[in-house]
């Protein structure tokens, strides 16, 4: 069984934020998400729990780390990262083993961590990594075996020690009897007067136990402290993402320019213009065509499809071979078949469109349902709310919708039938008929337009 234990309770103060800091958004979900999503896949493959360890700005994390299935253990106050792993196995069974990670630790990986799980059945291991510019880190001190005998922090090493590039991330694995048992052994006695983790290290190899040292990367293993090491987080994700949508055969015109934000799935020939923001979960099927500054959110697009320019989706399905834009507005509820058109400056707001009908121009079909191959002409609108309900709009198959016409909700529109333009449709049309709704054409000759009075 793996205990994995997220140290999350800090408060963060660099940030300068009222909000805690592993709330805040990398790559457009929160920094602790990443953490718990990486702990989640290792608890699904070796079973076991999360337990998210919380503190400052609690009431902003709690309730949602919960929805998220996680045990929470709350430090009331911060004395450091051993009195929050004290706190996390209170309660917890003396089998298995237990991993510790960082809230504010977000891009360290399960495939970076099984190795050093796969050395901690029996022995207390930390993964370290060796960096460019080791300053302001514990030094991971080896012996001739290549086994840690000690961390050194920065503060306290020597010349020859402050050469060592390899340094301690602070993430451990070790049997949970193991840390049990050395946690209270742990003191206070620094500046600080704080509990520290690191302090295991030199307890475990005072006992004579082996200390296993497993390098990972020196991106898994970087902290977020403040904003400009968010920004450049926020860079080191989307070049991976955007890396990853190239190597399964998207096309990016300007890779730099387009933003990953979430769990996002592309087929493969797509292409994706500049200033392309994707927002997750979002799925994008096979030989698609994303315009030049689309923004697309939680949406479903099918094989085929053309994205023009400026077109802005959200939580939509789009069926095969659509066509929208440019400048169209896809809101929440709207869901288009297969083959169908929707123009230039369209909002469509939860609506059904069925296959191969088409809102071309300048029109705002919000609450409606439109049928298979009907047509809504340039500036039509569904007049949906009353002022206190919203109301819907059905259009059957075959409808021709005439330019400028307003549909007065609720009303239905039967199979085949025409709306001239220009007309206020307020009662339920047959199938086939023609409704027409207009004030007679009045002709005044030699008519004068009022003039402004001369100051």
């Amino acid at each position: 069984m793996l205990n994995i234990v997220i140290l999350a309770a800090g408060k963060g103060s660099r940030m300068q934020s009222r909000l805690p800091k592993v709330m805040h958004l990398l790559a457009g979900e929160p920094i602790l998400f990443h953490v718990i999503r990486t702990a989640k896949t290792l608890v699904d493959e070796f079973g076991g729990a999360v337990t998210v360890v919380t503190g400052h700005g609690r009431e902003h994390i709690d309730d949602w780390v919960g929805t998220l299935g996680c045990r929470l253990a709350y430090q009331d106050r911060q004395l450091g990262t051993g009195h929050a792993l004290t706190i996390a196995l209170e309660n917890a069974s003396a089998e298995g083993k237990t991993l510790v990670l960082y809230g504010d630790v977000p891009l360290v990986t399960p495939d970076i961590l099984r190795p050093l799980l796969a050395v901690s059945d029996d022995h207390l291991s930390v993964l370290t990594a060796i960096v460019k510019d080791p300053a302001g880190y514990g030094r991971i001190i080896r012996n001739g075996d290549g086994d840690v005998l000690s961390i050194v922090e920065h503060r306290d090493a020597s010349a020859t020690e402050r050469a060592i590039c390899e340094i301690n991330s602070g993430i451990y694995a070790a049997p949970t009897a193991l840390f049990q048992r050395l946690l209270p052994q742990v003191k206070n006695t620094n500046a600080q007067e704080e509990y520290y983790l690191t302090d295991c290290v030199a307890l475990a190899v005072a006992e004579g136990a082996i200390v296993h040292g497993i390098t990972g990367p020196e991106a898994a293993v970087m902290g977020i402290n403040d904003k400009a090491q968010l920004a450049q987080m926020e860079q080191l994700v989307q070049a991976e993402r955007r890396n990853a949508l190239l190597q399964a055969g998207v096309t990016l015109r300007d890779p730099s320019s387009v933003y990953i934000m979430g769990e996002v799935e592309v087929g493969a020939d797509v292409v994706i213009e500049p200033n392309v923001t994707l927002i997750g979960p979002l799925s994008i099927g096979t030989g698609c065509h994303i315009g030049f500054g689309c923004h697309l959110t939680r949406v479903e697009v099918a094989e085929q499809v053309v994205l023009k320019p400026y077109s802005v989706l959200e939580d939509t399905h789009v069926g095969e071979a659509a066509q929208i834009g440019p400048f169209a507005r896809l809101r929440p509820g709207t869901r288009l078949a297969a083959n169908t058109h929707i123009g230039n400056f369209v909002e469509t707001k939860n609506a059904e469109i069925g296959v191969g009908s088409k809102v071309n121009h300048l029109s705002y079909i919000g609450d409606a349902s439109v049928g298979e191959l009907s047509n809504v002409g340039a500036g039509t609108i569904t007049c949906n709310y009353d002022g206190a309900n919203k109301h819907r709009t059905v259009l059957g198959d075959r409808v021709f919708v005439g330019s400028n016409s307003s549909l007065v909700a609720p009303v239905t529109v039967g199979d085949g039938a025409t709306l001239g333009a220009g007309s206020v449709i307020t009662r339920d049309v047959e199938p086939d008929a023609l409704a027409v709704s207009r004030a007679p054409q009045k002709s005044i000759p030699s008519y004068q337009r009022p003039k402004k009075a001369k100051e």
